[in-house]
C-alpha cells in the first residue's frame, strides 16, 4: 500500500512537472487596492515568451467599479528606438479579499494564472509578483530605476521563498529626462 502511494505521487508529480514539494508562496498580509492602481516600470522579471527583448516595459491597473482590476501591458520590442506597444490585455479578480495579495488574472478571457503579490513597499513604491510555480516572477517600480541595496533585498527574501533568483533578468529602462539608457 505505502509503495502504491509512492508510485503515485511520483507519477503525478511526472505529469505535473514538479520535481520536488515546496511550500507554498507566502504574500503580504495586506494590499491597498487603490494605491496600487497605476503605472508600475518593470525592473525584472524571469522572462517569457510575451516579454522577451522587452524595453521600458511597464504593467498598468485601473480599479473597475464591479471591484474588478483592468490590466493591460506595454513596452518597446527589441530596442528603445521601436514603438511602445500594448502587447496583453487582462482581466484581473481579486481572490482573496481579506488581504487583496491574491488575484486571478484572465488573458484572451479563457487562460486565467494566480498573481501573488509576495513583497510590497509600504509607500507602494516598488512590488514583486510571483506565481505558485516559482517559474515566473516580476520586480516593478513606481520609478524606471530601484537602488542596489533594494534590488538585493527583494532577490534575498525571493530566495528565502523558494524562488532560483539567476532566472530574473534585469529590464532596460530609459529614464525619459536624461536620455541615458539603465539596465540597473
Amino acid at each position: 500500500m505505502q509503495h502504491s502511494r509512492i508510485l503515485l505521487v511520483i507519477l503525478i508529480c511526472l505529469a505535473t512537472g514538479c520535481t520536488s514539494v515546496k511550500d507554498p508562496l507566502r504574500t503580504v498580509p495586506h494590499v491597498d487596492l487603490t494605491r496600487y492602481m497605476g503605472d508600475w516600470y518593470v525592473i525584472a522579471n524571469i522572462p517569457y515568451f510575451a516579454e522577451k527583448n522587452c524595453y521600458d516595459s511597464i504593467e498598468s491597473y485601473a480599479l473597475r467599479p464591479d471591484g474588478d482590476i483592468d490590466n493591460w501591458f506595454t513596452c518597446r520590442k527589441k530596442s528603445f528606438d521601436a514603438p511602445m506597444k500594448r502587447l496583453a490585455n487582462a482581466l484581473a479578480t481579486v481572490t482573496d479579499k481579506t488581504t487583496n495579495a491574491e488575484w486571478r488574472v484572465r488573458f484572451f478571457k479563457v487562460i486565467s494564472v494566480k498573481y501573488l503579490i509576495l513583497d510590497l513597499d509600504p509607500n507602494y513604491q516598488w512590488v514583486v509578483v510571483g506565481h505558485p510555480s516559482r517559474e515566473y516572477g516580476w520586480i516593478m517600480a513606481r520609478s524606471k530605476e530601484l537602488a542596489d541595496p533594494v534590488y538585493s533585498g527583494i532577490l534575498q527574501r525571493l530566495a528565502a521563498q523558494g524562488y532560483d533568483t539567476s532566472k530574473f533578468e534585469k529590464v532596460p529602462q530609459r529614464p525619459p529626462a536624461t536620455g541615458r539608457t539603465t539596465t540597473h
